[in-house]
């Protein structure tokens, strides 16, 4: 028996793990349904997830900070018009004091692992850290995130670099890095805004570009006293802001998703904005991408091209592949010398880590039932792990809004299913054939979009399948719509359960489009 296991277990109706955006979206909408009996465990020191965990120089949002913020907590004190990571941070910190919330989190207390007892119909869920024990819960909500863990390339040589080696997430801030020859691994989201960063104070930055980004002007820019006065003093006005941000969103999904117009207009405009800040045509064809716009995630910059056509960044347009003490090997044969080294590589996203510790209704884990690619229905409950709600998992993230939207639609389905527990008999089953025909219907609109068939490699598509697992591909209207569809049908009746057991929604013997009509989505995925 294990030290948690010794201690009385803590009883709740549900637990949620994770403490970031979606954490705390599904505790306050607990608590506009009257719920109160539920806990929030958190492995990190404070809340936040990944505003959190990221604090390289230059770390901010790439979405508009007034429509990256909870809908019943506008925030009229941003300092701009994309918030620092700094401030998100606090403003999530802010969320736990004004939400009353501190009663209900579990700070430093990681998730060990996750059962579903069929005979007590609930989840224990065995917490380590300072104080390990066991919750016991009717329900489990898995809010862990999906960049979490860093993703470390395995390097011939990497752990014998001499000098300081970390990920961007796992920011060394003791590093001496002023003066020093420092390399970037990566060109991605975290790169291009730490990048300009370095430039400014390290004596040489070598980058190392595998595949070069789509990147279009980020317009950054200030709000000034008054402005942020009077978005405190008129509250119309900040949501008339929120709802004009959310339309331009809506509006980029179309550039985004494979619409040929909308695509080529904003190609168009990265790519004059690429001959605007480099006029090397040899560094700027070295830049310019090779692979339909929206395959990978569109970057947003000022400065990031600059800082590359400068004397103090040397761009390598390859892979790094080894590494030999302080010299560093690229793919096409070129070597560098460099005193540190910064990963900006990514992190463990279609394979989210969180599955291994998580067991349903047969023993499998939530990674075995995943072993082709995450799956669900309404990007939120799993079939054969009966209460388990999944938020920011499978197909619900989005390349092109706030995801802060999608993680509050999540927690409102998850707060209506939970009130018709009762009626199912207190256990809520996903049909498997409705997370088929979900997966079926992603599969469908996925197919030819650019994320599936822009030639490029992402981390939206699981490289086991070739299926897209992450993104919802289509916009929020449409995913908002199809929560609001779901009827309880999805769920089986107390005595269908045995007919379940043991079904894989996997099983390509079975017909994928059976029961499609379950979805009930009164409009496609793409349409707003």
């Amino acid at each position: 028996m294990t030290k948690a296991q010794e201690r009385t277990p803590e009883r709740v109706e549900v637990a949620i793990v994770g403490a970031g955006f979606a954490g705390l979206a599904m505790a306050m909408a607990l608590r506009r349904a009257g719920r109160e009996s539920f806990t929030i465990i958190e492995r990190g020191s404070s809340v936040g997830g990944t505003w959190r965990d990221n604090t390289y120089p230059g770390v901010a949002c790439d979405v508009p900070s007034h429509l990256y913020g909870f809908a019943d907590h506008p925030h009229p004190g941003w300092s701009g018009l994309y918030a620092r990571g700094s401030e998100i941070h606090d403003y999530l910190r802010g969320i736990v004091i004004a939400e009353r919330l501190a009663p209900h989190l579990r700070l430093g207390t990681p998730m060990q692992s996750a059962r579903w007892d069929a005979a007590a119909a609930l989840w224990r869920v065995e917490t380590g850290g300072s104080e390990p024990g066991v919750i016991e819960a009717d329900a489990l909500v898995l809010a862990c995130g999906r960049l979490t863990e860093p993703a470390i390339p395995d390097l011939p040589g990497l752990a014998g670099f001499p000098g300081p080696v970390f990920h961007s997430a796992r920011w060394d801030h003791d590093a001496p890095l002023e003066g020093a020859r420092v390399a970037v691994v990566g060109t991605g989201a975290s790169a291009v805004q730490l990048v300009p960063e370095l430039a400014r104070t390290a004596g040489r930055v070598t980058l190392f570009q595998r595949t070069p980004a789509w990147i279009v002007p980020r317009d950054e820019r200030s709000y000034t006293d008054a402005e942020r006065a009077r978005f405190a003093r008129h509250p119309d006005e900040l949501a008339a802001l929120r709802a004009e941000l959310y339309a331009e969103g809506e509006a980029r999904f179309a550039s985004r998703s494979g619409d040929a117009r909308a695509a080529a207009e904003a190609e168009a405009s990265a790519l004059a904005h690429l001959r605007s800040q480099v006029a090397d045509p040899v560094l700027r064809d070295a830049l310019t991408p090779r692979y339909a716009f929206g395959c990978k995630r569109v970057l947003l910059s000022d400065d990031f091209y600059p800082a590359v056509a400068s004397d103090r960044v040397a761009l390598e347009a390859s892979a790094l592949v080894a590494v030999q003490g302080h010299t560093l090997v690229a793919a096409s044969g070129a070597r560098y010398e460099a005193d540190a080294l910064v990963l900006a590589t990514g992190f463990a996203s279609s394979r989210q880590p969180y599955a291994d510790l998580v067991r349903g209704e047969c023993g499998q884990t939530l990674a075995a039932h995943w072993s082709g690619g995450m799956t669900s229905f309404a990007s939120t409950v799993v079939s054969g792990f009966p209460n388990l709600f999944v938020l920011n998992g499978p197909n619900a993230s989005l390349g092109h809004n706030s995801s802060v939207l999608m993680a509050e639609e999540q927690a409102g389905y998850v707060s209506r299913a939970l009130g018709r527990r009762s009626a199912l008999g207190g256990v809520l089953r996903v049909r498997s054939e409705t997370e088929r025909a979900y997966s079926a219907e992603i599969d469908s609109a996925a197919a030819a979009t650019p994320r599936v068939a822009g030639g490029c490699r992402n981390w939206y598509v699981d490289e086991r399948s070739g299926r897209l697992t992450l993104l919802w591909p289509g916009t929020v209207d449409a995913f908002r719509a199809m929560l609001a569809a779901t009827d309880g049908s999805e769920f089986l009746r107390a005595g269908d359960a045995t007919r379940e057991h043991g079904d894989d929604p996997t099983d390509p013997t079975t017909d994928p489009t059976e029961d499609a009509d379950i979805l009930s989505d009164p409009a496609p995925m793409g349409a707003p």
